[in-house]
């Protein structure tokens, strides 16, 4: 079985789901490419807990997770199943990592979840099921996650990190201009991610132009450690160009694939 590749997918705002914008059709095309694929692991930022869990739920429920958005999105469901047996394998290989986990066979799919897996995987066959957020989570934990989860790959794991490049909310507009400082700090991002430094990455809030106005808080820009942590060092780095929607949401997402 090939090893699968790692996704870092910008999520944005919940209206990403019936707004593709210039992202989404990118995320469908790199979908229909997807060989090999037996189940989707996604860590997402709307799930932090105390400790880390593993979604263990037969047929997680779609939860809709935010208000004051557009009657259509309320009705939106992705219906794929879930991976109990797989969520035991996982939270063992967690646990030898040395990450005290736990298991939740209540928890639902969250919007940072499935709303990405509407465009990558819409037919919602396979079985996607999530890793959770510890609240306590930094850039190098956050990595050392990822370096856990990365054998999957070579089980037919596809690893969704689902975030967003840029993420303060206290500035959302409707000017469709990219505010100057989420084109400063994406450029330094992608730098970085296209260059494999992990190190810097690591220490963005010191080193990237704008990083706290960029991430006010931090947890949308951890998954994107994650994916760096579960890539191996001979894969391939693709940035996914996605734009930026409200003026201040980069949707740029990055794919790490196995060199051929």
């Amino acid at each position: 079985m090939s090893r699968t590749p790692v996704f870092f997918i910008s999520h944005g705002a919940p209206t990403w789901a019936i707004e593709p914008g210039q992202l989404g059709p990118q995320i469908e095309k790199l979908g229909r490419e997807l060989d090999g694929v037996r189940a989707v692991l996604v860590v997402s930022p709307h799930w932090q807990t105390p400790d880390l869990r593993v979604m263990a739920a037969a047929q997680p429920e779609t939860i809709h997770d935010f208000g004051g958005f557009p009657d259509a999105l309320y009705r939106l469901q992705y219906t794929a199943p879930g991976a109990p047996e797989l969520a035991q394998t996982v939270a063992q290989r967690l646990t030898d990592a040395g990450f005290p986990v736990s298991i939740d066979a209540q928890r639902g799919r969250d919007h940072g979840a499935w709303v990405p897996m509407m465009y990558l995987l819409p037919e919602a066959r396979l079985p996607v099921f999530q890793v959770s957020m510890p609240r306590q989570l930094d850039t190098r934990s956050a990595y050392a996650l990822g370096r856990a989860l990365s054998s999957l790959r070579d089980e037919g794991v596809l690893i969704v990190a689902s975030g967003s490049m840029t993420h303060n909310l206290y500035e959302f507009r409707g000017n469709p201009q990219p505010a100057p400082y989420v084109l400063d700090f994406v450029r330094w991002v992608r730098e970085a991610v296209t260059a494999r430094d992990d190190a810097s990455l690591a220490d963005y809030r010191q080193l990237a132009p704008q990083a706290e106005r960029a991430h006010p808080t931090e947890e949308h820009f951890l998954p994107l450690l994650v994916a760096a942590g579960a890539a191996a060092a001979n894969d391939v780095v693709q940035p996914v160009d996605g734009g930026v929607t409200y003026g201040i949401l980069s949707m740029d997402s990055y794919v790490w694939r196995p060199a051929a």
